[in-house]
């Protein structure tokens, strides 16, 4: 049985990545995972936006990628050192940051795909989506780190977990166990979706056995970062069920042509 999170969308799914900077917003200056991106996403026609959560120094949910801002504007400060007010100011000119409460209330119609960046983000992300289970997905690279989201949601009423997708060492597991043609039912317990790479260097991640294990256990595969038009088809062609893009608007008139 699919997850709510999947349901009454349509395929193959286009996931916003850090929402949508289109080149017009790029040179206004719209940062990634701001209130600008999202609404640029939602405007392109996306369902689902993939976006990212630190703690700042007040323990809100922001939503930013990296630990600190070095990339966006060569602050080197830790995210959890600044106060939510300052960074409200930083990106005041570029897009507006938001939280994950303001994000899930500001794009009602939207489903988030949230990546906890931090151990410290886990709890505080898990109670601020407990009431918004059925349009979110959690996940982390760190299986620890999603499980405690996934408990805190559930501890602070969630009717029922969020959506979630494995982490690094599960798909790694899963990888070995397809090679020997043992079940992998165990390992996609509980887990609606594999978010991989194409590939990790010279490594095939998705490979014909880890589709086949997905199918046959319910579990889409969703494949990042895509985009490359010929990319987009070719590897939904191969049997993945989404791509996470920079380019959904892209993707949507790619692979869902009208």
């Amino acid at each position: 049985m699919t997850h709510p999170f999947f349901d009454g969308t349509l395929r193959p799914r286009v996931f916003a990545h850090r929402g949508l900077v289109t080149a017009e917003g790029g040179a206004s200056g719209v940062w990634e995972n701001t209130a600008a991106a999202f609404a640029s996403a939602h405007a392109a026609g996306v369902e689902y936006v993939e976006t990212d959560s630190h703690v700042s120094a007040d323990g809100d949910t922001v939503l930013i990628h990296d630990s600190d801002l070095a990339r966006l504007n060569g602050d080197r400060r830790a995210v959890s050192e600044i106060r939510t007010r300052e960074l409200r100011a930083v990106f005041a000119d570029h897009g507006g940051l938001l939280t994950v409460p303001e994000a899930l209330d500001a794009f009602p119609d939207l489903r988030f795909n949230i990546d906890v960046k931090a151990d410290a983000a886990a709890v505080a992300v898990g109670e601020a989506v407990a009431q918004h289970a059925d349009r979110v997905l959690l996940t982390s690279f760190s299986d620890a780190r999603r499980r405690r989201a996934l408990a805190a949601a559930l501890e602070a009423g969630a009717p029922h977990r969020p959506a979630t997708s494995a982490g690094a060492r599960t798909v790694a597991a899963l990888m070995a166990i397809t090679r020997t043609g043992l079940s992998p039912a165990r390992l996609l317990r509980d887990v609606d979706a594999l978010q991989i790479p194409e590939r990790q260097g010279l490594l095939r991640v998705l490979t014909p056995a880890l589709i086949r294990a997905a199918r046959r256990h319910d579990v889409e595969i969703h494949v990042w970062t895509v985009n490359d038009a010929e990319e987009m088809t070719r590897i939904i062609g191969a049997g993945a069920d989404g791509i996470v893009s920079d380019r959904a608007d892209v993707a949507l008139r790619v692979l869902r042509p009208v």
